[in-house]
């Protein structure tokens, strides 16, 4: 990478799960353009990655940047509802906080240890820690304001 004096920002894959280190500078600057070193893939996207349960302990606990995670299923009206909104959520947040959507159908364990008992179920992470949860829909402008204070703890 570049001068190791340089603060760096440790983030983590959603494709390949590899763990990369960032300036922090080249997060304000260009975040949008690093990719991962092991995959190649962009790093930090301006939407939300799917996330895998096999992949969440890891994505989730190595990164330095807070995690919002939207735990979902595709039966459920209100989160199909107010996905637009967390895209845009996602977009306004980007590369301040990752977003991520997990399907408790697809990760029925993880739901289960994280007490996940309804959907869609929003929780901001940093470095492994669960800030702050919220049950239900939220718009867009609800939405990013609850995010930025729980990652103010961080």
């Amino acid at each position: 990478m570049s001068d190791p004096s340089t603060p760096t920002v440790q983030t983590v894959c959603a494709a390949c799960g590899a763990v990369n280190r960032l300036p922090r500078a080249r997060l304000a600057q260009n975040a949008f353009g690093a990719k991962c070193g092991r995959c190649g893939g962009r790093l930090l996207e301006p939407h939300p990655a799917a996330l895998s349960e096999a992949r969440f302990d890891e994505f989730v606990g190595k990164s330095d940047i807070p995690v919002l995670v939207d735990f979902w299923a595709p039966w459920c009206g209100p989160c199909r509802a107010m996905a637009p909104a967390l895209d845009r959520a996602a977009e306004r947040l980007s590369p301040d906080v990752r977003v991520v959507k997990v399907n408790i159908d697809e990760a029925p364990a993880l739901a289960s240890r994280l007490r996940v008992s309804s959907v869609p179920t929003l929780a901001v992470f940093s470095r492994g820690r669960e800030l702050a949860r919220t049950s239900g829909a939220l718009p867009e402008s609800a939405l990013t304001d609850w995010v930025r204070r729980a990652a103010s703890q961080a």
